[in-house]
């Protein structure tokens, strides 16, 4: 499992989709994707999109994802996602009451339970207290990370 902090886009998405029995059919399918601003998240989504979609597809909203990290499985059978909320907790020094900071993850895992072990694992690298308040499976179909593009080996300019 690999975590990554970004500024994550949810980006909704409509087509005319081939059905499996060969019908056409208007669907809307849920995204995220790691992006610096709403421009550029349109770009990355329209970019990814162009791939899978054959024809033309509508963006039909975009919006920045509550999500603090997103965790990816390594495992092609961590085919869903799940929002899970957690909350820490932490000891006002002042008061000496407990404070509780709720923080969104996004998480990739192949059932709920997959998920919860994902989270324990993860948080179990940190020393901070916390309690898991939900885990619910999202309608995300995939996360688009950002990656480098490759650039040529041959730099712009010769040094003489």
């Amino acid at each position: 499992m690999r975590s990554r902090t970004a500024t994550w886009f949810e980006c909704r998405i409509r087509y005319e989709k081939t059905m499996e029995d060969g019908m056409q059919k208007k669907v809307t399918e849920n995204y995220v994707v790691d992006a610096l601003s709403f421009s550029e998240a349109e770009e990355r989504i329209t970019e990814e999109m162009s791939v899978y979609v054959s024809g033309e597809f509508d963006i039909v909203d975009i919006k920045i994802a509550p999500y603090a990290e997103v965790f990816f499985a390594d495992s092609d059978a961590a085919d869903k996602w799940y929002k899970a909320k957690l909350a820490f907790i932490t000891l006002d020094e002042k008061t000496q009451k407990e404070k509780r900071s709720a923080v969104n993850y996004l998480v990739n895992a192949g059932s709920l339970n997959g998920s919860v072990k994902a989270i324990d694992e993860i948080m179990s690298q940190s020393m901070v207290d916390y309690s898991t308040v939900s885990v619910n499976e999202t309608t995300l179909l995939d996360v688009f990370e950002y990656k480098k593009k490759e650039k040529d080996d041959k730099p712009e300019y010769e040094q003489q």
